[in-house]
């Protein structure tokens, strides 16, 4: 069966997919992008099916070019994981981790030191820019922890946690909100819905009148920036109770009218299908699950 597979052209496919461009593909396998058109032309007439549209300026995969770089892509990286832990020479493993600055800083780094004390060989290295990665597209991203009302179903993970959104202070500022109107810390995302109504959803519930008294509000890029603000004194933030649980831990922030919360999104840990087999990839995984259940967070797999 496998003797009659096209392996060359099916690997010109998959550099082509995963790259959205016969010349990017190319360069990749170092040959020429006729030589690529070529392969990818000879792997459809063998198919039978088309594998890509052709555009004026670029290509796009059809349904079943879908189909096929999935299952493609995933096996691929399963034979070189495989092939790599086979090579003696390797002393320790790398793993890149793409997540938002505020996760990283909020719940993943301060529990990253348990993960090292059990795996001194995994070197791991966070990625922690803004732009959303394409698993199937960028292979130096090995897993990603991701903030998001979606589903991906394309990708394998769990899904981490059951989310809400509560308000918290420093002691004092807690103290003080049951008698004044407090200054209110928020925090402004471009690319996000979540807190534009948050703080009137809050108010809603809890019957508090503050936004109709016009209150100062401090507004921050990122998560961390707020919750800086709010350990220092200088209001009450309306914050998740994932990232603000090492804070509420410590005591450097409580909970104000605390059985009041708004539904926020949840976080997931997902990469390619094949890739959570992988060494490093699996130890992570059952490592952050671990971490999860001590947090009192339940995990499920979302595929």
């Amino acid at each position: 069966m496998f003797a009659s597979l096209p392996l060359t052209a099916l690997r010109a496919f998959e550099s082509a997919s995963r790259l959205l461009s016969f010349k990017a593909a190319a360069e990749e396998l170092s040959v020429t992008p006729t030589a690529v058109s070529h392969q990818i032309r000879s792997l459809e007439n063998w198919l039978g099916v088309p594998l890509f549209e052709r555009l004026p300026r670029q290509v796009r995969l059809t349904e079943c070019g879908e189909r096929l770089f999935r299952s493609l892509h995933g096996a691929l990286l399963e034979v070189a994981q495989s092939v790599d832990t086979l090579r003696p020479q390797r002393s320790g493993t790398n793993l890149t981790i793409s997540t938002t600055a505020a996760f990283a800083a909020l719940w993943l780094v301060p529990r990253l030191g348990r993960f090292y004390a059990r795996h001194p060989n995994i070197s791991l290295r966070l990625d922690t820019h803004c732009e959303v990665i394409d698993l199937h597209q960028d292979a130096s991203v090995d897993l990603v922890v991701r903030y998001s009302l979606d589903d991906y179903p394309n990708l394998y993970g769990l899904c981490l946690f059951d989310e809400f959104f509560g308000v918290y202070g420093s002691p004092e500022q807690v103290a003080l909100a049951a008698s004044r109107v407090p200054t209110l810390i928020s925090v402004r995302w471009h690319n996000s819905k979540l807190y534009a109504h948050g703080w009137e959803a809050w108010c809603a519930q809890s019957g508090e009148t503050w936004l109709a008294a016009q209150p100062v509000v401090r507004e921050y890029d990122e998560e961390h920036y707020a919750l800086q603000a709010a350990i220092a004194g200088q209001g009450l933030v309306l914050a998740s109770n994932i990232l603000v649980s090492e804070s509420v831990a410590s005591g450097l922030l409580l909970p104000y009218r605390g059985d009041i919360q708004v539904d926020g999104a949840g976080y997931s840990a997902l990469c390619v299908p094949g890739r959570e087999r992988h060494p490093p990839v699996r130890a992570f995984f059952a490592w952050l699950q671990e971490e999860a259940l001590l947090s009192g967070h339940a995990l499920i797999p979302v595929s």
